[in-house]
């Protein structure tokens, strides 16, 4: 193993295999005061509750939309209610129903996760009035955090350093100018109650300033119902540095080190790792410090992160609190050995704090990647359907997943795309990175598109490697949007020499019998069609270990595989590797660090004729407008005969949340609409058709 970049000032101490602690042995044994919790959320969140709740010998109530009757969180809880149609407005965003769910099943608290109502104040109100327990902070802290022009304001009271800017409610845009001419420019226009990455606008002049204040304003109202926007100064090369705190009804609060969450796609985070590589030991104590500073201005109590922007000279600046439990925060518990679910359970139940700051360990590096279901080649855009296929990396000390999905299950279009979150630890941050990268291999999704060739290429960029990061890392690394040509580069020799050890041991499967009807490779040399270009070698030996010549080189190759299995585990010259194997037709496509090759195993002689056959020629699309992803045509904007013009919208179509609008890639003449708004639509299903 390579060993690890100095890339901090203050690195944590080396660490074994895994953290030493476990959290039961950190936070006691006690069983805490709930018989029962309701978790009030859905996917891998409530998973996880549920999971530390059969730790603790508490039982569980899940809730359900009609959409998730057969969703693993309602398999894995003890009860479960029914509380309303698919959307989410009708379901888990119910505060009545929810109370309701709690006085049928006798629960005596409720988790919230994060999303949905964690951060609603109304919601901790409704549960205390009831006599319900809210696992979380009370709703004066809920409602001081939850306003960005409120929490700053606190901040600078409670001594928290903030970015400079203007908090006072903007009355037009001609005062939006004026006050961005006096902070200095770039400034950021923010909605006061956003979130998401909306109601976010960067300028960087007078224009841009003037038309942001009226975009930001509009998209405020129309996601939060409030357009209150504010301005404050644009840090460049920025990076999102978070401070995981945990707070009792004592006064007592801890932080639990940072997060860096630099690595960020349109405002919403892609990789998260514990700790951050650029920190230095005084930075990360003064952080920390600040961010108890502020939360017992608030007396607050609970799991909650303080979320910092920092600048290439490590200075940090109050972004904003999020008062519930992050997505991230596995990376935190690995690191820690902390389980932040139990002791926001033990909180909520009045029981004190079981460690002081001295006690919190912060041992080894953990990483963490969001799996979603969306196809990076085509513009992150959502994907849904059926998990033909699910197959997990085997979990352990150095791997972590938390999931919401099982194969055969679905993925929905009313929902977030999340399929799971893949979390790797090691005693190094190169270690952990290394780890991520073959876990990605590893994780084995069928039935809809999904990111990991994405995230295969960003574990291997040079630049994150090296954790030189900032939120601009996305945008700057893959300008243009992502392609093939940013996935790792593979050795093409391994991933023939793989295909022909496979046809190897198909062959002498077929030999002994063991596969009858497989005819395979009769003779030690042969040729591997990838991608239609040939690579000339010879494989020798049996059981599992091989030997591959190619090219005048030597490659060994050790491995247990066994066919039908859809993950080749092998050791190619002593390093580990996971290839993924699918059957097409008589060959099959392997896929390594987020890229495919289609390989055919042939003798030289059928080599020579296979480079005879035609190429079958892709059909012409061009005279159609296709859907490029399952949803619902919300609105067809053109009528049959109706002139166009190139960049005009043409149709929007809804999944996972959000719209998506189409537009004409020319000008042109509307022939025939092939679907209607209302329509459910699968991929690539036709639209409209041109003249």
């Amino acid at each position: 193993m390579a060993a690890r970049k100095k890339v901090a000032k203050a690195a944590p101490k080396k660490a074994s295999a895994k953290p030493k602690t476990k959290p039961a042995e950190v936070v006691g044994v006690a069983k805490p005061l709930f018989d029962k919790i309701l978790i009030a959320n859905r996917g891998e969140i409530a998973c996880r509750v549920i999971r530390t709740c059969k730790r603790l010998g508490i039982k569980t109530v899940a809730v359900y939309s009609e959409a998730d009757a057969d969703a693993l969180h309602v398999r894995q809880a003890d009860e479960k209610v029914l509380i309303g149609p698919a959307p989410s407005a009708q379901s888990y965003l119910q505060i009545d129903k929810i109370v309701a769910a709690c006085k049928k099943t006798g629960a005596q608290a409720v988790h919230p996760g994060y999303g949905f109502l964690s951060e609603k104040q109304e919601f901790q109100k409704a549960l205390a009035k009831a006599g319900i327990v809210f696992i979380g902070p009370d709703a004066l802290a809920i409602h001081a955090m939850g306003d960005k022009i409120e929490s700053k304001k606190l901040a600078q009271k409670a001594g928290v350093s903030t970015v400079p800017g203007y908090l006072a409610v903007i009355p037009n845009a001609d005062q939006a100018v004026k006050i961005a001419q006096k902070i200095g420019y770039p400034v950021m226009i923010k909605a006061s109650a956003g979130g998401g990455g909306k109601g976010m606008r960067i300028a960087y002049n007078d224009a841009e300033a003037h038309e942001g204040f009226g975009s930001a304003t509009n998209e405020a109202k129309a996601s939060f119902a409030d357009d209150r926007v504010f301005i404050e100064k644009y840090i460049e090369e920025p990076r999102h540095i978070e401070i995981q705190l945990i707070g009792d009804s004592y006064g007592n609060c801890l932080y639990l080190w940072e997060r860096e969450c630099s690595i960020q796609r349109r405002h919403q985070k892609v990789i998260e790792e514990a700790p951050s590589p650029f920190l230095d030991a005084k930075t990360r104590k003064a952080m920390g410090e600040q961010a108890v500073a502020l939360a017992k201005a608030v007396k607050y109590k609970s799991a909650g992160t303080v979320e910092f922007i920092v600048d290439k000279h490590r200075k940090f600046y109050f972004l904003e609190m999020n008062t519930r439990l992050q997505v991230e925060h596995p990376v935190t518990e690995l690191i820690t050995g902390l389980d932040l679910v139990e002791l926001m359970i033990r909180v909520a139940a009045k029981e004190k704090l079981p460690l002081a700051q001295k006690d919190v360990k912060l041992e080894g590096w953990a990483v963490e990647a969001r799996l979603y279901a969306e196809d990076p080649f085509r513009n992150f855009l959502p994907s849904t359907g059926r998990l033909v296929k699910y197959r997990e990396p085997a979990p352990g000390p150095d791997v972590r997943v938390d999931t919401g999905v099982y194969e055969g299950g679905e993925i929905s279009m009313f929902y977030d795309p999340m399929i799971a979150k893949l979390c790797t630890y090691g005693p190094t941050r190169n270690a952990a990175i290394d780890r991520m990268r073959r876990a990605l291999d590893e994780f084995y999704v069928r039935g809809v598109s999904h990111n990991v060739p994405f995230l295969a290429a960003l574990m291997a960029h040079p630049r994150f490697v090296a954790g030189n990061l900032t939120t601009n890392f996305i945008a700057e690394e893959f300008k243009g949007g992502f392609t093939a040509a940013h996935l790792p580069p593979r050795d093409p020799a391994v991933l023939a020499g793989v295909a022909a050890v496979i046809d190897r041991i198909q062959s002498q499967r077929a030999a002994a019998g063991k596969m009858p009807g497989h005819v395979g490779l009769v003779q030690d040399g042969c040729v591997v069609m990838m991608n239609r270009q040939p690579v000339a070698l010879s494989v020798s030996g049996s059981g599992s270990d091989f030997a591959v010549e190619v090219s005048g080189r030597r490659i060994a190759i050790e491995t247990g595989w066994s066919p039908g299995e859809p993950l080749f585990h092998a050791k190619v010259d002593g390093q580990a590797v996971a290839v993924q194997v699918d059957a097409v037709g008589p060959g099959w496509r392997l896929i390594l660090e987020g890229g495919q090759a289609d390989v055919l195993v042939l003798t030289p002689r059928q080599a020579e004729l296979y480079a005879l056959m035609p190429v079958k020629a892709a059909p012409d699309t061009s005279k159609f407008l296709l859907s490029p992803m399952p949803g619902l045509l919300a609105s067809v904007a053109v009528s049959e005969g109706q002139e166009i013009k190139a960049g005009e919208a043409l149709a929007v179509v809804e999944a996972m949340k959000m719209e998506n609008v189409l537009r004409a890639a020319r000008d042109g003449t509307v022939k025939t609409l092939h679907a209607k708004a209302g329509d459910s639509l699968r991929v690539d299903q036709k639209i409209i058709e041109f003249a």
